[in-house]
């Protein structure tokens, strides 16, 4: 499904060889956000409001690239202080005791039409499994300080128990209150801190 023929490759690394360089995502043009459903009918949707990482871009060898993100997890808001609180206690994150949640990339690959598949390790309390996100190039480009930026979306799906966040309530109608699937959106924005040296 992701094979690649040598003029795909080729393709990739000329249109994406002038954003190498080191990048840091902007908390205030970025996102990171997850929805699960809730009662069987409905997705709870939430966010993470404070979060920082670093991308190393390769573009002329877009597989070298590396991504890195950490989330407070104390920041997390669904937009009822209630539930936020139970989200962030023991029964969920425990965000006293396990504050970050942190991503690594483990490999990059293309798959057309400036799309890739970011394989990397995510933590969340005290397990790091591996997860694969669908990542889309959404552009580059100066901003009105004089700033290059570049921005990607992402989305993966995982399943929250895999993380030993089991808890869970029965509901007489039949099912459970929260699903054990949970979507993961990522819409960043990043700037360029650093340019690559010329070769």
């Amino acid at each position: 499904m992701y094979a690649r023929s040598d003029q795909d490759t080729a393709r990739t690394a000329s249109a994406y060889a002038e954003l190498t360089g080191a990048y840091t995502i902007d908390p205030v043009h970025s996102t990171i956000g997850f929805a699960v459903r809730h009662a069987m009918i409905s997705n709870v949707r939430g966010r993470f409001t404070r979060f920082e990482g670093l991308l190393k871009v390769d573009g002329a060898h877009p597989a070298g690239s590396e991504a890195y993100v950490s989330v407070q997890m104390d920041s997390l808001d669904t937009g009822i202080q209630e539930r936020d609180a139970h989200l962030k206690g023991p029964d969920f994150f425990d965000s006293g005791t396990f504050p970050l949640m942190a991503f690594q990339s483990t490999g990059i690959v293309p798959v057309g039409d400036g799309a890739f598949r970011l394989d990397g390790r995510l933590r969340i309390k005290d397990i790091e499994l591996p997860l694969a996100l669908d990542v889309v190039f959404g552009g580059a480009g100066e901003d009105a300080y004089g700033q290059h930026r570049i921005g990607f979306e992402g989305t993966a799906t995982l399943r929250r128990s895999d993380w030993g966040l089991t808890w869970n309530t029965a509901l007489e109608t039949g099912g459970v209150l929260i699903s054990d699937k949970v979507t993961l959106t990522l819409d960043i924005s990043a700037v360029r801190v650093e340019v690559a040296p010329a070769t």
